[in-house]
């Protein structure tokens, strides 16, 4: 890894790419632990890879009192406590400013730990093997307290796990650890984030939402994980790249069409894709426009350009899936996001009988016109922020335009990008609700 750019996309990319690191662990002694916040979604990927069971170590840092950002020890459960002297001594902290941060940060501890435990007990480690998993490494503090918690639970095995750290990472934490992966350890090394195209803030109901999809889906057995590809379909006289993931068993396929400054790579619509896949349904996340057509911004707003290439890719798509699962065709959703939603509904007025549902997030669907929109047949479900009040009126207006079933679904105090702490969440429960009621057999798009 080099020591500039980006590197990942957001911390689900990374827990997939450190997921690859990791297959010589799968197997049903393996129990996969993740550090809270930043930690769970990455470790996520790597229980789901590894068909391992997930749980989580909650660790508070212990801040210097005028630099937060700067860890000078931290607190776990079962009373473990690290100080970082090579930070206490040069910052000056006193024994009492240490104390007085250490009981701030035990009672947040503690009510972070009654939250995501909800009574249960932590998953039995004796005799396990178990990954410690962090969104990276910065001084190690939170990464030690771990390691020595798992290790105090019986854990016969200690593997830390992270996408990136500092070079010297390993001469701080081998004494902790029985084996230390890490995708990349660049020079200079200044924070976590900059690795991170998106990092922001991981929020309690995202780790609530993982912890609870761990304990509902049985681990994937070994050798039977959801199919997950690069995949380039034509249209239009071009050729355009996604990314097609097929659950096992998946009972249907949705094509997302991004809008007016996202992609295939959006954190958001990820979010969403993620969710249907654990709903088992396959997702297919692709771009409408070329890297060289992006930059006109006219393309942005082309519904007849975005439209037509949707349509060929949903002619296409139901095709591939099936060579990718394996199985039947299965029937095809649309998700559109901004200007996409046009080119789903401007798709599904084209197609008729081959789309079984559209759903729309933050949509302009006005813009498919208002032939289209009285054309449509497949159920169509609008979902719009509300705080997003232009555009709520502009997805009414459409919506008094459609003849097939229709809902409107207003997220309450959320804007347009929905970046409210939840609102991505019930827009992704939405969606799948409306997908999974309205996604039935059918033939594929002609």
């Amino acid at each position: 890894m080099h020591a500039t750019g980006t590197h990942f996309i957001d911390r689900t990319d990374a827990g997939r790419r450190l997921a690859a690191l990791l297959d010589h662990l799968r197997g049903p002694g393996t129990v996969v632990v993740a550090l809270p916040r930043g930690g769970v979604p990455v470790a996520a990927e790597v229980a789901a890879a590894l068909g391992a069971p997930l749980d989580i170590c909650v660790i508070r840092k212990l801040g210097v009192p005028y630099q937060p950002e700067l860890g000078m020890g931290a607190i776990g459960e079962d009373g473990v406590r690290v100080i970082n002297q090579r930070v206490v001594r040069p910052a000056g902290v006193t024994p009492e400013q240490l104390a007085a941060v250490e009981v701030r940060e035990r009672a947040e501890l503690e009510r972070r730990a009654h939250r995501y435990r909800g009574g249960r007990p932590p998953v039995d480690l004796r005799g396990r093997t178990v990954v410690v998993v962090d969104d990276g490494i910065a001084t190690g503090s939170t990464a030690r307290a771990a390691c020595l918690i798992v290790r105090a639970r019986g854990a016969a095995r200690v593997v830390l796990a992270v996408p990136v750290a500092p070079a010297e990472w390993t001469e701080r934490l081998g004494s902790v650890a029985d084996e230390l992966v890490c995708i990349g350890t660049p020079s200079p090394f200044f924070a976590i984030g900059e690795f991170y195209a998106d990092f922001s803030q991981t929020e309690d109901a995202e780790v609530l939402r993982h912890l609870a999809a761990a304990r509902t889906d049985p681990p994937r057995a070994a050798g039977v994980a959801a199919s997950d590809r690069e995949v380039t379909l034509p249209a239009a006289g071009v050729r355009l790249t996604g990314r097609l993931t097929v659950p096992a068993g998946a009972r249907g396929v949705v094509a997302f069409a991004h809008g007016s400054g996202s992609g295939r790579h959006s954190p958001r619509n990820r979010h969403v894709a993620e969710h249907l896949n654990r709903s088992g349904l396959a997702t297919f996340l692709f771009d409408l426009l070329t890297e060289d057509e992006e930059e006109d911004r006219r393309n942005v707003f082309d519904v007849d350009l975005l439209g037509g290439r949707l349509t060929d890719v949903a002619r296409a798509l139901p095709a591939e899936q099936a060579r990718a699962d394996g199985g039947p065709f299965l029937p095809l959703g649309l998700f559109g996001a901004s200007t996409g939603a046009a080119a789903a509904l401007w798709t599904a007025a084209r197609l008729g009988d081959g789309v079984g549902a559209v759903v729309s997030r933050g949509g302009r669907p006005d813009l498919a016109g208002a032939d289209a929109l009285g054309a449509v047949r497949a159920p169509t479900l609008l979902i719009v922020g509300g705080r997003d009040e232009a555009v709520i009126d502009l997805n009414r207006r459409a919506r008094e335009r459609l003849r097939c079933e229709s809902e409107l679904a207003v997220v309450p105090n959320a804007g347009h990008l929905f970046e409210e702490p939840g609102a991505l969440d019930r827009v992704a429960e939405l969606a799948g609700d409306w997908f999974g009621g309205h996604l039935a057999p059918c033939a594929p798009p002609t």
